[in-house]
């Protein structure tokens, strides 16, 4: 089967009475060149160990696979695992592991730890940016991950300081990695075509994050509520948040109480951040 050819991909679904779920984000990658470019962008080569979820009908896992990739996928459509337990687990026994189930219950902590060197998937939309914000609040995850993702979602992830599409996503985003909008992919690259554009977007890591692990976990949760009152100054914003949070002065890192969430640089958020530790850790 050529996983990227429309007629293919038609007439497989037809042969297995099988009938993509939108709501599962079943719109299969039909375009040979977007599939090339996705593989060339998580930078795997032969031995390289890549976590995948939702490989549907395994177009990019087939592309990593033959490049001499280790792929770990987890698919949750029971047809769609059989197929590609009959198919490629059965052609690279070795070289693919396929999980079985929801993404969203995955013990991310205990996979991995495995250690893996790239995660790429097409994302489903409609739970895919809960996917990654999970995948990226773990230590262990991936130095690089590359994703075809909605446009909308991409451009948040990548929306710098004092852009309207600045928001909690694109603070946890770029807090350990850089992140760069490849391209764009129009819906006729899929089958069937989804209702949006679509893009590639890579996460490279980064080292340039003052905090540990516990000072992040502290930015994503100030950041989160933050954002739930985007409107407001961050003073006005403070006064009435939650514990830990509730009354911090924006002044005692630096920042002027009346600016407002989406203005904030990263070193500016690990810095109120780190005011909010200091504060609780003063008796």
């Amino acid at each position: 089967m050529n996983r990227t050819a429309p007629s293919d991909v038609r007439a497989w679904c037809q042969a297995h009475g099988f009938r993509p779920n939108r709501t599962l984000g079943q719109n299969f990658l039909i375009d040979r060149n977007i599939l090339e470019a996705i593989v060339a962008e998580t930078g795997a080569g032969p031995g390289a160990r890549v976590l995948e979820v939702g490989p549907g009908l395994g177009v990019l896992t087939e592309a990593l696979l033959r490049r001499g990739a280790r792929v770990t996928a987890i698919e949750k459509d029971p047809a769609l695992a059989a197929w590609l337990r009959e198919s490629l687990c059965a052609e690279f026994p070795d070289a693919l592991t396929l999980i079985p189930g929801d993404a969203l219950r995955v013990d991310w902590p205990a996979l991995l730890g495995q250690g893996f060197d790239a995660f790429a998937s097409n994302l489903p939309y409609s739970v895919g940016t809960r996917i990654l914000m999970e995948l990226l609040a773990q230590p262990k995850a991936p130095p690089r991950l590359t994703l075809l993702l909605q446009r909308e979602v991409a451009e948040r992830l990548a929306a710098p300081p004092g852009t309207p599409a600045r928001g909690t996503a694109s603070v946890w985003a770029q807090l350990g990695h850089d992140v760069r909008l490849a391209r764009l992919v129009g819906p006729a690259c899929f089958w069937p075509p989804p209702e949006v554009t679509s893009a590639v977007v890579t996460l490279t890591r980064h080292a340039r994050s003052t905090l540990g692990p516990e000072g992040q976990a502290t930015l994503r949760a100030l950041a989160k509520h933050l954002f739930t009152q985007r409107r407001k100054q961050l003073g006005a914003a403070l006064r009435r948040a939650p514990a830990p949070f509730a009354g911090l002065d924006p002044a005692a890192a630096g920042i002027d109480p009346a600016r407002r969430a989406e203005t904030l640089t990263l070193p500016e958020w690990e810095a109120l951040a780190a005011a909010a530790a200091n504060r609780e850790a003063t008796p």
